[in-house]
């Protein structure tokens, strides 16, 4: 028997009537999630188990402790998301599934479970890849009949609701997006699904890894971008002067030396040398000091963000704007970037934007309109490849 069969679907101006639903599955990281979207748009369930409070311990994520969770409870991610979109294996068209990039141990528990699933139930199966997946989490634009509560990241039903609930329109091409999680610091202009270019990235740390280096610096818990958020609304953000990268690349983004700037300022205000070791910085902190270290380093982060993305707007004058990753949970992000772009940016809702299965599910959908189904007997992962290497071939 073929484990790989012709869905019949193709690339069309009336896909949206298609109704192919794609159970996406995602563990490149910490967090164990599953869900099932229809036609690319249409939100019917959305599962993630978080590991968080596990890592938080240690600070950051601890990759075999990662892995082992992962197996613990991917099968019951899994069979939940099917439950909460009331369908069974004859409902689902595809499988969509993380194979890059990412922890090596996390991605093999999703693919394994994934190809295995593939052959069991004979579904097509396609590879998607993480960081072009969280784009895609901007082209969820509808919740089946208003059963999940997108705001609080849990599926549960909204009373007296049966009807879709609308989110936002889909973006339009050419599109401009930001890309900023932990691992990435991107711009990418796309032209079209699986058509799209780099034109500018981070030459050092990510700004989500700065945010996690500065939060531990200055005290502040795992993981270090909602927290530096939440103490950065009682702090003052010119408290302390913080400079900004200038480097060659006209889109290109730095971080290693505003983390770098911080940890020196630090050192300062608590009166000892650049030879004081970083971990012990914190005690010496009031809280005061501490909202101001991170209402500072925040400030210039963002700013550094939308300064490049604002010069990318003005040179190629995209339909759309969108940002994507764990960090376009940030809401002075998105504030200061609506005021300097001068066109309605429509944001993914919160927990959209971290690690989730419906930005997965999402790209499936896109790249199953173009590309054949991979075989699940040879799929494999890929830890560390970029997106540049994974644009689609365009000729249908």
């Amino acid at each position: 028997m073929n484990p790989v069969r012709n869905t019949g679907y193709k690339f069309s101006n009336d896909w949206i009537s298609n109704g192919m639903k794609i159970l996406g599955i995602e563990t490149s990281c910490d967090e164990t999630a599953a869900s099932v979207v229809q036609d690319g748009r249409k939100l019917l369930s959305n599962v993630i188990v978080s590991q968080i409070d596990i890592h938080a311990v240690y600070g950051g994520v601890v990759p075999e402790v990662a892995a082992r969770s992962h197996i613990e409870v991917i099968n019951p991610v899994i069979n939940q998301a099917l439950t909460d979109a009331n369908c069974t294996w004859d409902d689902i068209d595809a499988i969509a599934v993380t194979y890059a990039p990412g922890l090596i141990g996390s991605l093999l528990i999703g693919m394994l479970a994934a190809r295995t699933l593939a052959v069991l139930h004979n579904k097509p199966i396609y590879p998607v890849h993480h960081v072009e997946a969280h784009v895609y989490a901007n082209f969820i634009t509808e919740v089946a009949n208003g059963k999940w509560n997108m705001e609080d990241g849990k599926s549960k039903p909204i009373a007296n609701s049966k009807i879709p609930i609308t989110l936002h329109s889909a973006p339009s091409f050419p599109m401009l997006a930001l890309i900023v999680s932990g691992g990435h610091s991107q711009l990418v202009l796309f032209h079209d699904h699986g058509n799209y270019e780099l034109i500018g990235q981070t030459c050092d740390d990510a700004v989500g890894e700065a945010f996690d280096k500065v939060a531990k610096i200055i005290g502040l818990p795992y993981p270090g971008g909602p927290s530096i958020a939440k103490a950065a609304l009682v702090g003052n953000p010119l408290a302390y002067k913080l400079p900004k990268s200038k480097l060659s690349g006209k889109y290109d983004f730095s971080f290693s030396g505003l983390k770098t700037a911080t940890l020196r300022a630090v050192q300062r205000e608590v009166g000892v040398d650049f030879t004081f070791p970083s971990t012990g910085l914190a005690e010496r902190l009031d809280e005061r000091k501490r909202n101001d270290f991170a209402a500072s380093f925040q400030r210039i982060a963002i700013e550094t963000l939308v300064d490049q993305t604002e010069k990318a707007f003005n040179d190629y004058k995209p339909k759309s704007v969108v940002i994507a990753g764990g960090v376009a949970a940030n809401q002075e992000l998105r504030r200061i970037l609506s005021d300097r772009i001068p066109i309605n940016i429509d944001y993914a809702p919160m927990n959209l934007c971290t690690d989730n299965a419906a930005m997965i599910a999402s790209l499936g959908f896109y790249f199953s309109q173009k590309n054949e189904p991979s075989d699940p007997f040879e799929l494999e992962v890929e830890p560390s490849i970029s997106m540049t290497k994974t644009a689609w071939n365009t000729t249908l």
